[in-house]
């Protein structure tokens, strides 16, 4: 008398079809193990190599604030170059603490660069401004005119508006353009002061409304800037969009991303 069987139960007519069944699950879990394996890899890889592109190589940035206008607008994505300084706690991952100073040592900045570092106040949070003052340099701002080592950088009016002068700067042979409100500001007149050994003097393009080396740490700026907090020199704009315009109707959407900045140099 056959024996009764839950309506679910498998029908294995033989102990050697056990066996077999028990094989070929067995042949099954081994294939998606191996399957799985290459998976891992190939992700684990692509995650070693993106980490080891950010570490050394390019880090991507986004521009927050205004204060480097108009060079810089809010919502460009940049490349930052890592290489061109040496790396420091600094330029890598969670600035792990694997190493003093920067490697290779004698790499600096340059007056004019446009460099990314971390700020002296917390030495986490990502600022970005343009290189003035080297080690030794002696900086000053006389109505807001920048003056260098006594000597009045040069510079040429734009077209501007009736609250904002624009001028064309032009220092250590790289030029771009910076602005000023048209009224006096306590920003305008600063120093000089001489920069320290293993630092560096920032300020932002948008003279009157950025918190850089004319301001100490106490006060909302970043002081003089330690050469180890240097992240990396800005390189292109890979994306821009204009995020006023999405936060606008959908029918805005559409000219939001500003193609025209991408791809541009500095």
């Amino acid at each position: 008398m056959n024996k009764p069987r839950p309506a679910d139960a498998a029908l294995y007519p033989t102990p050697a079809d056990i066996e077999n069944a028990r094989a070929r699950h067995e042949l099954r879990a081994n294939a998606l193990r191996l399957r799985l394996g290459g998976v891992a890899k190939v992700i684990g890889g692509a995650l070693l190599l993106a980490l080891t592109l950010r570490s050394l190589v390019f880090e991507p940035f986004t521009i927050t604030s205004p204060s480097m206008q108009p060079g810089l607008l809010v919502g460009d994505y940049l490349f930052v170059a890592k290489w061109p300084y040496g790396y420091s706690r600094y330029s890598l991952p969670l600035a792990l603490p694997l190493f003093e100073g920067r490697m290779p040592a004698g790499r600096m900045a340059k007056r004019g660069d446009v460099v990314v570092f971390k700020s002296p106040a917390d030495n986490r949070t990502d600022f970005i401004k343009r290189v003035i003052g080297l080690p030794g340099d002696s900086v000053a701002v006389t109505h807001g005119q920048l003056v260098l080592n006594g000597v009045a950088v040069p510079r040429v009016a734009e077209p501007a508006s009736a609250t904002q002068h624009r001028y064309r700067e032009t220092l250590a042979g790289r030029s771009y353009v910076v602005t000023h409100s048209a009224a006096d500001t306590p920003l305008d007149d600063f120093g000089p002061v001489v920069v320290p050994p293993d630092h560096y003097f920032m300020l932002g393009d948008n003279r009157d409304n950025s918190a850089d080396s004319r301001l100490a740490l106490i006060d909302g700026g970043v002081g003089m800037v330690p050469a180890r907090n240097l992240v990396g020199r800005a390189d292109r704009v890979f994306f821009s969009v204009d995020r006023a315009k999405l936060r606008q109707s959908p029918v805005h959407w559409g000219t939001a991303i500003r193609t025209d900045r991408i791809g541009a140099q500095f």
